[in-house]
């Protein structure tokens, strides 16, 4: 088969597309023969040599995909050779074929082309694991969305409309707020103009947001925390704004705070399988209903994996950028 390898830690040029052997099922895994997959964040950490795959993982890029299934491992059951599914990866979505548990595979939910299912695995996955079950975002409440208009941040705008929540994004254009308008998000908050502390402050009448997603990590821990409301909780996700921050604990004890951190890439299998059963439970009906749509900014082949990194560091994105084979 063909993927997409790493040279060597670098910019988006260390990106080929080359020859590489074809994987082989393990008990209890699929082999999936790829039709798309999509770009991450952990995909350029990655890439840069700061975010190595878990022990056994394929080496090559690529957290989620979509294809159909053409070899079944012992042990497995419920799915066959010819199925489409899509599926959360620990690495290797940007090959022609890629190995996963069948615990991580989803069906491609009605009314989505197999491509397009390609963006769905890693956000919805995400987002439901932090902002519902460890969070517990509920009707009524407040959402705070940092990157609304990223791949994650499209998908938690829709999942929080869905669920009765309200929902405040920060993005950094007009362009990006409108669009996250549009998607349901019901204040928006420009993070080059405004201070998003106050800003969610004005929104909730001086509450604060009962939930606050973050992918920033150290640069915004100190006013995530200030924009919380009592018991509210604080779910990070990445570390684009840095990796060590101060964390003002009397703040967080009076305010009855919570702060959770996690990644989803190294977690245990059994712990991505319960995820992913979630997700299909209940995430899949509201794609099914219209509800939720997978949002894809732009289509490039496989091939040109740099020039989709290069969209993503400049952040030039609404929504996924996905990679497409023929």
């Amino acid at each position: 088969m063909k993927a997409v390898t790493i040279t060597q830690p670098g910019g988006p040029e260390v990106l080929k597309w080359a020859e590489a052997p074809d994987p082989v099922p393990s008990d209890g895994e699929v082999l999936i023969q790829v039709a798309a997959s999509a770009v991450n964040r952990a995909d350029l950490l990655q890439r840069q040599g700061f975010y190595d795959p878990p022990p056994g993982s394929s080496p090559y890029p690529g957290l989620e995909c979509s294809g159909r299934i053409v070899a079944v491992g012992a042990g497995v059951s419920g799915w066959a050779v010819g199925d489409e599914v899509c599926a959360l990866l620990s690495g290797g979505g940007y090959a022609e074929k890629v190995a996963v548990p069948a615990g991580q595979l989803l069906p491609v939910p009605e009314g989505v082309g197999l491509d397009k299912a390609a963006t769905l695995p890693e956000v919805t996955c995400t987002v439901w694991s932090n902002v519902f079950m460890i969070a517990h975002l509920r009707p009524g409440e407040t959402l705070l969305v940092h990157g609304g208009a990223s791949g994650i941040g499209t998908m938690a705008i829709q999942l929080a409309k869905a669920v009765g929540a309200k929902v405040a994004v920060t993005a950094g254009s007009k362009e990006k707020l409108d669009f996250c308008a549009d998607l349901g998000a019901d204040v928006l908050i420009n993070y080059r103009e405004q201070d998003f502390v106050e800003e969610i402050k004005a929104a909730t009448d001086g509450a604060g947001a009962d939930v606050i997603l973050d992918n920033m990590g150290a640069k915004y821990l100190d006013r995530n925390v200030q924009a919380l409301a009592v018991n509210g909780r604080l779910a990070i996700i990445g570390m684009q704004g840095g990796i060590k921050g101060e964390l003002n604990i009397a703040m967080l004890l009076g305010k009855r705070g919570a702060v959770t951190a996690t990644s989803l890439r190294a977690r245990p299998a059994g712990e991505k399988a319960a995820i992913v059963a979630a997700v299909q439970e209940h995430v899949w009906p509201l794609i099914s209903a219209g509800h939720v749509r997978p949002v894809v900014d732009r289509e490039l082949p496989m091939s040109d994996a740099a020039a989709a990194h290069r969209v993503l560091e400049e952040s030039g994105n609404i929504g996924k950028v996905l990679l497409t084979l023929p």
